[in-house]
């Protein structure tokens, strides 16, 4: 009986063991998993953080690309009102030029009839200088004529 109970002990000695090794390593497992864990933790904490700042940056681009293109856009809205007052400038210009035209048009007609009466008055002119010379030379004449009866 007491070899029996002895084997039996012995056999609990050696499950015991088997347990205690089994036990040793499941425990190293154990924190192997629980440092990996650790690791996957600092690494998720890591890359929470990274994605944060990137977050983080991306609104500060967005924000700065949102004022820019409030910029950008009243910057355009100026440029079409100048574009529109510069569209009515030319419009405006070509209706003047369109009348000036037209008046240096009646101006270049209204001088060269300006000319040729010029030159019928200046034909006249010389006429009557002839026709001057003439009667004074008719004058002078009898004048003469007029002194000699005397």
């Amino acid at each position: 009986r007491l070899t029996g109970q002895q084997q039996e002990i012995n056999n609990l000695i050696q499950r015991k063991i088997t347990v205690d090794e089994e036990n040793a390593r499941l425990k190293n497992e154990v924190s192997n998993l629980n440092q990996k864990f650790k690791d996957k933790s600092q690494e998720l904490k890591d890359t929470e953080e990274c994605a944060q700042k990137r977050e983080e940056q991306n609104r500060l681009v967005i924000k700065n690309l949102e004022e820019e293109n409030k910029g950008l856009n009243t910057c355009c809205a100026d440029l079409q009102n100048d574009l529109e007052k510069l569209r009515k400038q030319e419009a405006q210009w070509k209706t003047e030029k369109s009348g000036n035209n037209a008046r240096i048009k009646n101006l270049e007609t209204d001088l060269a009839e300006a000319r040729e009466q010029m030159e019928e008055l200046r034909s006249m002119c010389s006429n009557l200088s002839s026709q001057v010379a003439v009667k004074q030379e008719e004058l002078s004449q009898k004048d003469s004529d007029v002194i000699r009866a005397k």
